[in-house]
This record gives C-alpha cells, structure tokens and sequence, in this order.
C-alpha cells in the first residue's frame, strides 16, 4: 500500500531560518493565520505549515482497517521537515500540537532549533484526561492539570450530547459556536470572521469527519506521552498562554515549570485560538525567540 500523503506549503525564502508550525489535534493547517504567517516572512523566516493526516487536503485513513495512535501523528513532525529538505527547524506549536513538539523536542534534540509553546500542555501531564473528567462531571485526582472553564465544559458537554448535524448549516453553527468558546472573553468575537474560516476549512477538507480518527487514536495509546521527560529539553523554548484561556488554564506556567530556561509569556485577552488583535504581538515574540542561530545539540 503506498505510503499516505501530508498537505504543506511554505512561505518566504529557502535560506531563511525555518519556522515549522504545529497546530492541535482535529485541526487544519488553515487556522495559522495567513496575517501571523505574513509578519513571520516579512521578518526573515521560512514558514511551513502542514494538515495532520486525516484532516484538511492531507490523506484521510479508514481507522478500521488502517489503525494508527498519537505516536504516528508525531512521526508525521519529521516527515515534513524530511520532505522540505530540514534537518532541523523551530517548532512553533498550538495546543495539542505543542504536545508533539515537546516529544520531538525530548527524543530528538537534534531536529528541534527552539521551541515556542502556544495553548499548550506539559507532555506527560494527561491533559486528555483532566479534560474527559471535567464533560463527565467526575472529580479531579489530586495534582491534576487545571479543568478547563465552565463555559468550555458547557459547550462541549451540549456538542456531544447533540445529534450529528443534518446539514452544512447546522454543521457551520456548531463549528461556529465552538470557535466562540474557544475565542475566550477577553477580546470582541468577530463572527462573521469565524464562519468565513470555518467555512474554508469545511471546504477544503476531504471528509471533514475524519478527524474523529485523532480521538480514536489517542485512545488506541493512552500511554503515547512520556512522563516524567521535560527537563531533558534542551532547545530554548517560549511558552505562550493567553489570560482568558479556556481550554488549558494554568497550563503553560507549568510547561515553563518543567523546562529548563523556559521563558512565560501571557498574552493579555487572549483565549486558545489566533485572532488578529494578537497577531503582532505574536509575530514579534516569535520573531525574537527564534532570531539567534544557537548550535543544534544531538
């Protein structure tokens, strides 16, 4: 069987520093925002931005007959930079993404030129769990993560309790709906916006159903996350958390916790998602953070 196909593009010059982006589980390519990337290029980074498998343009799998776990995802990291030529880049990565970052970060410094964290979780810390508790409405073990906020367990208690949508405007309102919990209360949601986004990532995707294979997958492996890992980080990394954070609360000063050297940022109303009035901001951390070519370690 012929090995499956990822989706990328790249920005900006082939001799420029390499910026990989990451983005989370169940997630396109498409929500790095085109205006963030723009900033990066203009400041003298090669950008590459990929679809994980089974979402957007890149192959979709019959889990069935075609299982995989969340370690398979993180070897698609290294097939990317592979396939753009890199022996190693910067990982910028958002939310579950930052997760494979951190596991490329540990178990092949080599590849991994800095680390910038945004949404993210500590590796090992079971975030799937502490969030899975939080919709069943059990309690949290002692030492556990932060729950996410009540509005976030609100909102996705009510999608998973909803029949599938019927249609593709009742598939828009959820998708719609979820980015605005999402989005946080710190900043003004922009709908109009966010249903032109979701509606090019409805679009663009070869069965937009087959994200659910991401869950399957994580189930298939509940163990995939090392613990324990996240002082043997060697790359210089930047840890990003908004202070309206719905989904991770609290998360990222416990990454910055646990690896050496790393540096907090708190962006002020941001939430877990991308919107414009962060871009700059954004942009000009990352740009600073990955500015200095340090020697890569083995």
């Amino acid at each position: 069987m012929p090995e499956k196909k990822l989706w990328s593009e790249e920005f900006g010059s082939a001799t420029d520093a390499p910026i990989l982006l990451i983005m989370g589980s169940m997630s396109q390519a498409v929500l790095w925002p085109e205006e963030f990337i723009d900033r990066l290029v203009a400041g003298g980074r090669r950008v590459i931005r990929y679809d994980h498998r089974d979402t957007g343009r890149s192959d979709t799998y019959d889990f069935a007959t075609e299982p995989y776990t969340w370690r398979d995802i993180a070897d698609d990291v290294t097939r990317v930079l592979d396939v753009h030529g890199l022996d190693s880049a910067h990982l910028v990565a958002h939310s579950a993404g930052g997760l494979l970052a951190q596991l490329l970060a540990v178990e092949q410094p080599g590849r991994v030129r800095s680390l910038t964290l945004i949404g993210s979780s500590p590796l090992g810390a079971g975030e799937g769990q502490v969030v899975m508790r939080a919709l069943l409405g059990q309690p949290q073990p002692e030492g556990s993560l932060p729950e996410p906020t009540p509005e976030f367990v609100t909102c996705f208690r009510r999608m998973i309790a909803a029949p599938p949508p019927l249609d593709r405007e009742s598939r828009l309102a959820n998708m719609v709906a979820e980015q605005r919990v999402l989005h946080g209360t710190g900043l003004p949601f922009d709908e109009t916006a966010a249903r032109r986004l979701q509606e090019r990532v409805l679009d663009r995707a070869r069965d937009i159903d087959a994200v659910v294979n991401h869950r399957l997958a994580a189930a298939a492996d509940p163990d995939f996350e090392p613990v324990g890992v996240l002082h043997r980080v060697q790359a210089p990394t930047l840890v990003v958390e908004g202070s309206h954070e719905p989904a991770k609360p609290g998360h990222g000063a416990l990454i910055a916790e646990e690896i050496p050297g790393a540096r907090l940022m708190i962006v002020a109303g941001m939430g877990h998602t991308l919107p414009p009035q962060v871009h700059e901001e954004l942009a000009a951390a990352v740009l600073a953070h990955t500015a200095a070519e340090r020697p890569v370690r083995s």
